[in-house]
């Protein structure tokens, strides 16, 4: 996959981390699936490596840029955030063990499951109250649901915003709000994932296929994918869409769709 590919794929990366909160994992795990094809199963690994550091940076970014109205719903949320990092740190660290192929297929399950329970349980698509988003913040997610959130974030490449969105869209909230307060939720997750993985040997595989790694980080793909998408951030940040909440919320779930389907591809 060349480098033009990768930056207008890193357009779309841009567009779902500021309107759903993902920061690119969802999208740049499977596009650096794809472009590092040659390196065998040991691709998933590098794209999960190099999907933390294209979170840490879009995440960091859009947080950055968002209102501070909106942030301050974090307010008090320093456990929430300590045990986030530390989930995290163990999550990349199983990741650099565990076999790489299964940790595919993973993706895959966790993805569909995710799926099959915004469509079957109440509170994703119809929120039980409405929550403009003028109003208060919505509340984050319960300080006890870090450690398991970033462990699962981390080890899978995914961010936390699949985890964290549904929780505050069940709290009665709007797609907006939620998927605001998921960017700083995910950068606890990418500063730790990112730290382990630049601190990772590089694969033996890849000085075969002409990958040049740092650490386990794709950094060529890695700078693509960032190139189209922070100048999207800045702007849908200034200028963001107007959508119906439940379109929003319909939107979110295909996106995790497409996802799915795009991992059962052949690389």
């Amino acid at each position: 996959m060349d480098v033009v590919a990768l930056i207008g794929i890193g357009l779309l990366t841009g567009t779902t981390t500021v309107l759903f909160g993902f920061g690119g994992g969802f999208v740049a795990v499977p596009v650096v699936v794809w472009a590092d094809a040659s390196l065998g199963a040991d691709a998933m690994r590098v794209a999960t490596a190099t999907s933390a550091l294209v979170m840490l940076v879009n995440a960091g970014f859009a947080t950055a840029v968002t209102p501070r109205r909106v942030l301050l719903a974090l307010r008090g949320s320093g456990t929430l955030l300590l045990l986030l990092a530390a989930g995290a740190s163990v999550g990349a660290l199983a990741m650099r063990l565990a076999p790489a192929g299964p940790v595919r297929w993973a993706f895959v399950a966790y993805v569909a499951l995710t799926i099959a329970d915004l469509l079957l349980r109440p509170g994703f698509l119809r929120p039980r109250t409405r929550v403009e988003a003028t109003s208060d913040a919505p509340r984050p997610p319960s300080a006890v649901l870090g450690a398991p959130i970033g462990a699962v974030a981390a080890f899978l490449g995914v961010g936390g915003s699949v985890m964290t969105v549904p929780a505050m869209r069940r709290a009665g909230h709007t797609m907006q709000m939620a998927t605001a307060l998921a960017n700083p939720l995910t950068l606890a997750i990418a500063l730790p994932a990112t730290a382990w993985s630049l601190g990772g040997a590089a694969l033996p595989a890849a000085q075969d296929a002409h990958t040049h790694l740092v650490g386990l980080i794709d950094l060529r793909a890695a700078s693509a994918l960032l190139l189209g998408a922070l100048p999207v951030i800045a702007v849908l940040r200034r200028r963001p869409p107007r959508i119906p909440d439940r379109t929003y919320a319909w939107a979110y779930i295909g996106l995790l769709a497409v996802v799915v389907v795009a991992m059962l591809l052949p690389a």
